[in-house]
């Protein structure tokens, strides 16, 4: 990645920014509205070169994600292996909702003028081959925090990790190169978050607020924080660990306040065994007490296809 040249597209590891928007489309029956899509999927990188050349210092990238239930119709390709719509995961007090939507665009940069400019000339495009199904700006609030007031993304990986965690690899040929990604889209319980205290916060987190210092693990039995129930092992013992994107999102003049949670993964797995982890708990029943302040809205799963992919859509 060069200052000289715009980020690649599908670029699943871009920089983190100072602004997102999440635009979760639905395909619609209008005629030809798959052709419509599948040729604007194929031109996003020269969409996206056509924006992030105003200015290059501000790292603007785009990442598009396909839906189960439009994958075939779209791409006319083998399913990547995982890929399935978002589970409903029902605890005793807490439920990750399922939502609808095909196509995901994660736009983001240091720049909110060219987000929108973007967003724009993509919709411009699809015409009424989409509706939309959510739009969601976010922002980055201080150092990379939450409204909850705690840092956030601490736990994501580095270095060679980062393709290592994120990009699917041997295990499935059809979709090498490829991430998969759940979107949730949570909104917060100021007024009953700041009722706690400071420690009460923290060890629902799993971390000092002020420093950012990871706490140590409850003993087995006990009530887990949210950093331990995030922190996945396989059977053989083997951490597996995600990529996350997370962006505050709302409005005070609302009363809306909330984190756009995207997490990008080489094994949906992963991430659906978080949500088990905190809506059902473990042990079970003792869920993470981040969801008594913190309501998800949406929940749905996408795979971002290896830009050679969407760049051969427009061929037949």
């Amino acid at each position: 990645m060069s200052g000289r040249v715009p980020i690649e597209s599908q670029r699943v590891d871009a920089p983190l920014t100072s602004s997102a928007t999440f635009l979760v489309l639905s395909v619609t029956d209008a005629p030809d509205a798959v052709k419509t899509v599948r040729s604007t999927l194929a031109d996003i990188d020269g969409l996206a070169k056509n924006v992030a050349i105003r200015d290059l210092g501000a790292s603007f990238a785009c990442t598009v994600g396909i839906g189960s239930d439009v994958w075939d119709k779209v791409t006319g390709l083998p399913k990547p292996s995982e890929l399935h719509p978002f589970p409903v995961v029902k605890g005793a007090k807490h439920t990750a909702v399922s939502t609808p939507g095909d196509l995901l665009f994660h736009i983001r940069s240091e720049r909110r003028d060219l987000n929108f400019e973007f967003e724009k000339q993509l919709l411009d495009l699809l015409g009424d081959s989409v509706k939309v199904v959510d739009e969601t700006v976010g922002f980055r609030y201080f150092d990379v925090r939450d409204l909850l007031g705690f840092v956030d993304g601490t736990a994501n990986p580095v270095g060679p990790a980062v393709p290592a965690s994120i990009l699917v690899a041997e295990e499935d040929a059809a979709a090498v190169g490829g991430s998969y990604i759940v979107i949730q889209k949570y909104v917060h319980d100021m007024k009953g978050w700041k009722t706690l205290k400071a420690e009460q916060q923290e060890a629902i987190i799993g971390r000092t607020k002020l420093d950012n210092v990871e706490l140590d693990d409850a003993p087995a039995g006990h009530q887990a924080s949210h950093k331990t129930l995030n922190t996945i092992e396989d059977e053989n013992g083997v951490e597996h660990d995600i990529l996350r994107d997370n962006m505050p999102f709302g409005s005070p003049g609302s009363g809306q306040f909330g984190t756009y949670f995207i997490g990008y993964s080489r094994r949906l797995w992963v991430i659906e065994k978080m949500l088990q982890r905190m809506y059902i708990g473990e042990p079970a029943g003792m869920h993470d007490r981040i969801l008594d302040y913190s309501t998800p809205l949406t929940g749905t799963t996408f795979f971002a296809p290896a830009a050679s992919i969407l760049a051969g859509l427009d061929l037949d």
